[in-house]
């Protein structure tokens, strides 16, 4: 299932957890680690950049956090990145260079790489955004099973594949400069390759194809078509 593959995912130079991705050959594989790697890398930060804000919280000295949100550790918030009004970190986070975590917007377990805007009204939950991916205004990863079964990605667009994660829990993956349109729903295990658009309103699942725009689960057409 090459699409779901981090490689073809992501740019690991956009993320401070760069090296810990690199070693793994699907996201989702990551995200039982997050809190421990966090927990690592927090001390060895550059004190210069980067204070200490209770237990396990790291944020950088030019990132902006509005005094309303609550942050939970473990967390890395990045140079440059805005938490604004009413944001919710749960912990096992973080929150990549320049990305914009919004009102009422709610994270955990998490990679948010740099650039990220998850910026109005958001869930993201067991999941991993890559470079520039933005999420419109309401929409939200699903990543738990209304039938709480194991998590299994699904390639029902090239390969037909199917891989069971062994997961109870798995939002979404987005690859790099992914577009989310307003009030969608990612559901559990749903992976979007790169350059891909996501049309409001849509009920997203399985693996979608990169450089696509996704209309309906019937509709997702390459984008020079």
């Amino acid at each position: 299932m090459e699409t779901a593959k981090i490689c073809n995912l992501y740019n690991l130079e956009e993320t401070i957890a760069g090296e810990y991705l690199a070693q793994f050959t699907y996201p989702w594989e990551a995200l039982k680690g997050i809190g421990d790697f966090i927990k690592k890398l927090g001390p060895t930060l550059d004190p210069s950049k980067y204070e200490q804000r209770g237990e396990e919280v790291w944020v950088a000295k030019n990132a902006k956090v509005y005094p309303s949100a609550c942050l939970n550790g473990p967390l890395i918030i990045d140079e440059e990145a805005e938490v604004r009004h009413c944001a919710f970190i749960r912990g096992n986070a973080i929150v990549g260079k320049g990305s914009v975590v919004g009102n009422s917007t709610e994270l955990k377990n998490v990679i948010i790489f740099n650039s990220v805007q998850v910026p109005h009204y958001n869930y993201v939950g067991d999941s991993i955004l890559g470079y520039k991916s933005h999420m419109g205004a309401g929409s939200i990863t699903s990543n738990v099973k209304s039938d709480k079964t194991l998590v299994v990605v699904k390639d029902s667009y090239a390969s037909k594949e199917e891989i069971a994660t062994g997961l109870k829990k798995f939002g979404a993956m987005l690859g790099d400069y992914v577009e989310v349109g307003c009030n969608s729903v990612l559901n559990p295990g749903t992976v979007i390759g790169p350059h891909s658009n996501v049309y409001p309103l849509s009920r997203v699942r399985g693996v979608i194809p990169g450089n696509s725009i996704f209309k309906d689960p019937d509709h997702v057409v390459a984008k020079h078509e």
